[in-house]
């Protein structure tokens, strides 16, 4: 079991509104979103595009609930455009999440990146040059030293459709960055979703983890978007993705690694489905039941 004292709970409000596809969620509001949350048994949440900007509104409205921001995705462009372009806005980024209290950001390269695309998410992904990968390497390790100069951890997130998608590739991204500067954000759907093992990923980098997504798939749709060359957005109009519990995987193995391995932080529910097929707020009640019973948290 997980050390409920170290090891905290977290949603995205993904479910909720999508920021991807807007019509996919648009009628639900933010107090709505971040209400629920709470309702379910929540504790933390990342940013979603409904979100007050200003920080002092944000922070009320979450301390109502007994909610806190413990993470917000950041878009890296390291591999097509000049570094100070991404920088500029990081540091920004990071200002925000030190002022709500966050400990890790996410980053995400998307340079090159297909997932918001319509292009097919298996034939189309684009693979780096030596070129690039020194690009975005070098480029991490530098922002990752922006980060921790400023409190923050940097957490890389391998997701479906970029430049890092595969084991292969996280290794190489993780073999050539600083482990002190750049760490892990693993997801269980992304890896599970591309056909990778998991948690061998998990296993091999548990002590650069610092973040974790907990995402499951329906492995049925996933072989419908292989099949018919679809792509991320349609799959996931399709149902891809679920909430742990109701999907394919175990999630039980993943805990017990995080907590054999001494994991701190947050493990936080994000799967995007179209709400109006999947009501967030039920989705949020099952996996939190399905957490309490495999992690006890």
């Amino acid at each position: 079991m997980l050390n409920r004292e170290k090891v905290h709970l977290g949603i995205a409000p993904i479910a909720w509104t999508n920021d991807d596809m807007p019509d996919l969620g648009a009628e639900n509001t933010f107090e709505q979103c971040v209400s629920e949350m709470a309702l379910a048994g929540f504790t933390g949440c990342e940013v979603g595009n409904k979100y007050p900007k200003d920080t002092a509104v944000l922070k009320k409205a979450l301390e109502l609930r007994g909610m806190r921001i413990c993470n917000a995705w950041y878009s890296t462009f390291l591999t097509t455009a000049p570094y100070e372009e991404t920088e500029k806005g990081f540091i920004e980024h990071i200002g925000f999440l030190k002022e709500m209290g966050a400990k890790v950001v996410g980053v995400s390269e998307q340079g090159h990146s297909i997932q918001g695309t319509e292009k097919s998410v298996f034939r189309d992904k684009y693979i780096c040059d030596d070129r690039e990968w020194e690009l975005l390497c070098s480029g991490l390790n530098r922002l990752g030293r922006v980060a921790k100069d400023m409190g923050i951890a940097l957490t890389f997130h391998h997701h479906m459709g970029t430049v890092v998608q595969t084991a292969a590739e996280i290794d190489r991204m993780m073999e050539n960055t600083d482990p002190g500067l750049v760490g892990l954000l693993f997801d269980s759907g992304h890896l599970a979703y591309c056909g990778e093992d998991y948690l061998a990923v998990l296993k091999k980098y548990a002590g650069r983890t610092r973040h974790v997504h907990l995402k499951d798939i329906r492995p049925e749709v996933v072989e419908r978007v292989k099949r018919e060359n679809l792509s991320f957005l349609q799959g996931v109009r399709l149902g891809t993705f679920t909430v742990p519990g109701d999907g394919s995987l175990d999630f039980a193995p993943i805990f017990q690694v995080l907590a054999d391995t001494g994991y701190e932080g947050y493990v936080l529910v994000e799967a995007e489905q179209d709400p109006a097929v999947a009501n967030p707020l039920e989705y949020a009640i099952k996996a939190r039941k399905y957490i309490a019973e495999k992690a006890g948290l």
